[in-house]
This record gives structure tokens, C-alpha cells and sequence, in this order.
């Protein structure tokens, strides 16, 4: 059995606001957010291997980077889709060209969500084993309402029942690129994480609690959130 990770970089960040680079490439404290992601996997006993989707135009770079920082688990680098459902779908095209085993686990993440530990991505790992699944989620600190397109209230779900699906977002290999292609078979490609396509297919998916600062830096306040989450890291105030 092979525990691969799948990590989806094929953005370009427009809601970053930000002209020079795209968000994966963006630097807290000299280093790249992407590479502060692909640590946590590299670093981790229980990942066998690394497969990054990419914004073409910036894989060289991209390469470049991993030369820099010594990855010896990444073992493709590959485009990226236009959407993110697209790149997630190469990246799992190439698990299979890599690893056809029917028991190989792919763990799906952002490339821009470093915040997690080798503890989230054990229990994950677990969780396929047990369950055929794990959507890493955490519980909710405000009230989530339920609107309708007239952003009139519909429902208001208590807490206690509600959660923020997070990443890594894991499962065996031929389950989760079966449902892939179902979708693309029916012209879908813009299902927005791996969650949501095996719910709409009527999978079973199993829940993983993750901590609440596993943020994806999508806006340039989750960009100056990370950076303040990682000073916080470094100088031991707070335990993540």
C-alpha cells in the first residue's frame, strides 16, 4: 500500500491581488508558502510520495525550488487544470500512471494550506483505512446561516452540527478518480473540492476534526493571518 499526496498549485490568485507571483509562491520569512506545505509531507513518515499540479508557466520555477530545498519525495511535477477539480483530476491521472495498486491512498491538499502536522496527515491515512475516507474539517465558532438567491435566511444549523471542510481530503485511489470521470462524462468540472463530488455521487465520506488554523491563503488577509500564526509558532507563544 502507497500513501500518496496529491498537492493541487495550479492557481493563480487572483483574489491575492498580488501581480508578481502567484499566491503558492508567495514568501513568509524568506521561504515559499508552497514549500512550507510540501514539508509537513515530505517530513512525514507515513507519505510515500508527492505529486504536485502546477501553473504551467511556473513549474521550472517550481523545480528550481525543490532543488533548492533538498525534496526527495516529490516524483512529478505536472500542469495544472484550468480549474481546480481539473488539476486535481491530473494529479490523480498521474497517481495512476505511478502507482496502479488498488490499495494506493491519495491524500488531496492545497498547496497553499501549510498550517497542518504529521499527526492530521496520520489520522487521515487511518481514516481511508477504516472508513474508504477523510475530509479533515473543524467545528465552527460563529452561526452559519443558510440563505436562498435572495439572501433571504432559509435555515440556521446549530454549531454543533456544523463544520468547515479543510484539506487534506483523503481516499483510495480508484474510488475518488471514479467519481472524477463520472464528472467529466456529465461536462462537470468545476466541483469545488473532492468532498463535495463524492457527496454529490452518493459516496459515504468520514470526517477528520483538524485544527481551526489549517487556513487556505486565498485573500491577503489570510496571507498577514499565516504570517502572524507562523511568528506566533516561532516564538512559542501559542501551540498549533
Amino acid at each position: 500500500m502507497m500513501n500518496i499526496a496529491i498537492i493541487f498549485a495550479g492557481g493563480i490568485g487572483i483574489r491575492m491581488n498580488n501581480i508578481e507571483k502567484p499566491k503558492q509562491f508567495l514568501e513568509i520569512y524568506e521561504k515559499p508558502i508552497i514549500i512550507r506545505t510540501l514539508e509537513k509531507f515530505e517530513h512525514c513518515s507515513d507519505v510515500d510520495g508527492i505529486i504536485i499540479a502546477c501553473v504551467k508557466e511556473w513549474i521550472d520555477y517550481l523545480q528550481d525550488l525543490l532543488l533548492r530545498y533538498n525534496f526527495k519525495k516529490v516524483v512529478s511535477v505536472i500542469p495544472g487544470g484550468k480549474t481546480g477539480q481539473l488539476s486535481i483530476y491530473n494529479g490523480l491521472c498521474e497517481a495512476r500512471n505511478l502507482y496502479s495498486g488498488k490499495d494506493t491512498i491519495v491524500l488531496i491538499h492545497d498547496g497553499v494550506r501549510p498550517m497542518i502536522d504529521e499527526n492530521l496527515i496520520t489520522k487521515n491515512i487511518h481514516s481511508v483505512k477504516a472508513h474508504g475516507s477523510a475530509i479533515t474539517t473543524c467545528t465552527v465558532k460563529e452561526t452559519v446561516l443558510i440563505v436562498n438567491k435572495n439572501n433571504k435566511i432559509e435555515n440556521v444549523p446549530t454549531r454543533e452540527l456544523s463544520r468547515m471542510a479543510k484539506a487534506p481530503q483523503s481516499f483510495y485511489l480508484k474510488d475518488i478518480i471514479e467519481v472524477h470521470e463520472m464528472a467529466l462524462k456529465e461536462g462537470c468540472n468545476d466541483f469545488i473540492d473532492s468532498c463535495s463530488i463524492m457527496n454529490y455521487y452518493g459516496k459515504e465520506t468520514y470526517l477528520v476534526d483538524g485544527p481551526s488554523e489549517n487556513i487556505k491563503v486565498t485573500t491577503p488577509d489570510d496571507f498577514y493571518m499565516l504570517r502572524a500564526m507562523l511568528e506566533s509558532q516561532e516564538n512559542k507563544q501559542f501551540i498549533f
